[in-house]
């Protein structure tokens, strides 16, 4: 069911698309005013959720360990999976969000006759979500040419590290091709294993249809269905500078890339995709574990008067020499 909404709700985005330029011409809506106000959601909406994150309280230290906490000296500690100082949390946030050690970490459980619980690698799990998140930010970075006057050097770099496999032209870009094919498997990956697809919702399929339609007519448009890149430049500088400006002649393909773009843009605050910014908020991520060496308490503790034993005994004295109890005070 949440695959079908997904995938039909992506559709409708689409076809939204052509009512809306192809027949009530509302190229200024789609090309100005739908972009301004998707990037102002997501901008007010991810700075809340941040915020609100920000404020929720954590006392104690609950990071997720995965070895050796620090103790005796002569006990050999894990420096980065279990770390006690702030430099530890430092390179193992590192790792977790350009390398996915996590996850590279993570193994597949399955039931096996017998019964009998066996463990085997998940590796290509890894393989495919640091292929598609890597080349998901070069893209976004190559994207920036459209933004800037002159394009940054950098810009220039990494497109022609991206493109060093020419075939004609315009210049095939790899990271097009993996992020692709990235996408794909990870649907597969929900479609086809059954335990995953009993608990996937329609908050799991929607993001995945969006981003490969995004992908998809970008694809589209560069490689095939040629469009106005001078036009198409025109619109962003102007978006960027406040001056907006639609130029005709522009491509129905590049309305609908731009329009998905702003659907995901709005879309990505309050979804799961909130992750990028939830991984350094995250309290079994971002915190030393030096529970052995330092004593936390939560401030947030309200006063409570204390009952003492020895407050305890003067209020039941009575009833405690009559069953027979010994006191601490004759």
């Amino acid at each position: 069911m949440g695959l079908l909404f997904s995938l039909f709700t992506v559709v409708a985005l689409v076809i939204i698309v052509f009512i809306g330029v192809k027949a009530a011409g509302l190229n200024y809506l789609f090309a100005v005013i739908i972009p301004y106000l998707a990037f102002l959601i997501f901008l007010i909406g991810v700075i809340v959720r941040v915020v609100r994150w920000g404020k929720v309280p954590v006392p104690f230290r609950i990071p997720t360990t995965a070895g050796q906490q620090k103790s005796l000296t002569w006990i050999k500690y894990s420096k980065i999976e279990n770390p006690f100082t702030s430099l530890g949390v430092i390179i193992r946030m590192a790792f977790e969000v350009l390398l996915f050690r996590s996850l590279f970490r993570n193994l597949r459980t399955e039931l096996r006759e017998g019964p009998r619980l066996a463990y085997a690698s998940s590796k290509w799990l890894w393989l495919f979500g640091l292929a598609f998140h890597w080349t998901f930010f070069i893209i976004l970075t190559r994207h920036l040419r459209l933004f800037f006057e002159p394009v940054p050097g950098f810009v220039k770099v990494i497109e022609s590290l991206d493109g060093f496999f020419q075939v004609g032209a315009p210049v095939l870009y790899i990271t097009d091709i993996i992020f692709l094919a990235a996408v794909t498997l990870l649907f597969l990956r929900r479609v086809i294993i059954p335990q995953l697809r009993y608990i996937s919702l329609a908050a799991d399929y929607f993001p995945l249809f969006l981003i490969f339609s995004i992908g998809a007519s970008g694809v589209l448009m560069r490689y095939f269905l040629k469009t106005d890149i001078v036009g198409i430049k025109q619109i962003t500088m102007g978006l960027v500078t406040f001056h907006p400006a639609v130029p005709s002649g522009i491509s129905i393909i590049f309305y609908i890339h731009l329009f998905l773009v702003s659907v995901l843009f709005a879309y990505f605050p309050m979804s799961k995709l909130m992750h990028m910014a939830g991984v350094f908020l995250s309290p079994t991520r971002n915190l030393a574990n030096n529970n052995r060496a330092k004593m936390h308490v939560n401030p947030w503790n309200y006063p409570v008067k204390a009952h003492t034993y020895e407050e305890y005994e003067e209020e039941f004295r009575d009833k405690m020499i009559a069953a027979g109890i010994p006191l601490d005070k004759e």
